[in-house]
C-alpha cells in the first residue's frame, strides 16, 4: 500500500526568529519512504537538520520578519496491516522494565500522574492483564471525552481534559498516557500522519494525529484512545513524554500560523479497462 503524505504550512513572524520543526518522518520509519521531496522554504532561509536522542528528526531554521512557507510531500510504502494486537501481553514489574522505558513512567508537563493516581487505581487496578488494563483505559477516555476542534486549547492537561470532558486527539492521548503511567505501565506520546484508510472518511480537514505506545511484555504497542480501534497507515513523526517534548513548531519569538494544510491518503491503483 502506498500513502501520499505532506504538508503546506505558513508561519508569520513579527521579527527575525529562530524556530524548530518536528514534521519529518521519524528516523525509525524512514525506511518506508518510497519518494520524498526536499523541504521547500519560501523564502529560502538557513536550515539545519539533525536527529535527537529519541530518533525525532528536527530542523532548526532562522526566519526573517514576515511569512515563511514550508512544504514537503512524499509517498510512504506500508504492508497495509492494522496496528498489532496481542491481548495476552502482560505489564512487567517496574523492577524488570528496561531502563530506557523508565522515563515514560514519570509525570510530565501535560500528564499529571500525581493528580490521577487514585482514580486510575480505583477504576483499573483490579483488572487482570496488562493489555486489558490499557484497553479499559482507552474505553474510559473515549467515552469520557467529547472531541471538539473549536474548543481545543494548547495548555489543556490530562486532568483538565478529564474535568472538562472535552478535547482533541492530543487531550485523549495525554489522559490515556497519564492513566497508564499511574498503573506503572510505561506510555509515550506519539504524533504523525493517520489518514482515513479502512474507515469512513472524516469530513473535517486533515490534521496531524496523536496516539500513544505502551510497553507490554518485551515491546512497545500502539493504542489510540480517540479512535479506539486498530488503524491502518500510521506514519510516525515524533515520540516523547507528551506534546511538550515534540511540538510541530517551536518558535523563540512571536509567531502566528496563517496556513495549515495536511495530506494523508491512500494512493488508489488505476485499473485499466480493456476496450
Amino acid at each position: 500500500m502506498d500513502i501520499r503524505y505532506g504538508f503546506d504550512i505558513a508561519v508569520d513572524f513579527a521579527q527575525p526568529t529562530t524556530f524548530l520543526t518536528m514534521m519529518d518522518i521519524h528516523a525509525d520509519f524512514r525506511c518506508g519512504i518510497a519518494e520524498e521531496t526536499a523541504l521547500e522554504l519560501d523564502p529560502i532561509i538557513p536550515a539545519e537538520r539533525f536527529v535527537d536522542d529519541s530518533g525525532n528528526v528536527v530542523r532548526r531554521l532562522f526566519a526573517p520578519a514576515g511569512t515563511v512557507a514550508l512544504r514537503l510531500q512524499g509517498v510512504y510504502r506500508t504492508d497495509g496491516r492494522a496496528d498489532d494486537v496481542d491481548t495476552a501481553a502482560e505489564a512487567a514489574a517496574v523492577s524488570d522494565l528496561p531502563p530506557d522505558t523508565l522515563p515514560f513512567l514519570r509525570p510530565s508537563r501535560y500528564c499529571e500522574t500525581e493528580l490521577l493516581s487514585d482514580l486510575a487505581w480505583a477504576n483499573f487496578g483490579a483488572i487482570s492483564g496488562g493489555w486489558a488494563k490499557v484497553q479499559a483505559i482507552c474505553d474510559f477516555v473515549n467515552q469520557r471525552l467529547r472531541f471538539s476542534y473549536p474548543q481545543a486549547r494548547p495548555t489543556r492537561t490530562a486532568s483538565e481534559a478529564l474535568a472538562e470532558g472535552i478535547g482533541v486527539c492530543r487531550d485523549f492521548t495525554h489522559l490515556a498516557v497519564a492513566l497508564c503511567r499511574c498503573l506503572n505501565i510505561p506510555a509515550r506520546y506519539c504524533n504523525g500522519y493517520l489518514g482515513d484508510i479502512g474507515v469512513p472518511a472524516d469530513p473535517a480537514p486533515m490534521d496531524f494525529n496523536a496516539w500513544f505506545e505502551v510497553f507490554l511484555g518485551d515491546r512497545w504497542f500502539t493504542f489510540d484512545a480517540r479512535h479506539n480501534q486498530p488503524r491502518i497507515g500510521r506514519i510516525l513523526i515524533a515520540r516523547g513524554r507528551d506534546a511538550a517534548d515534540i511540538p510541530m513548531i517551536a518558535t523563540f519569538g512571536p509567531h502566528r500560523l496563517s496556513r495549515f494544510s495536511i495530506v494523508t491518503e491512500e494512493i488508489q491503483e488505476r485499473v485499466s479497462v480493456a476496450a
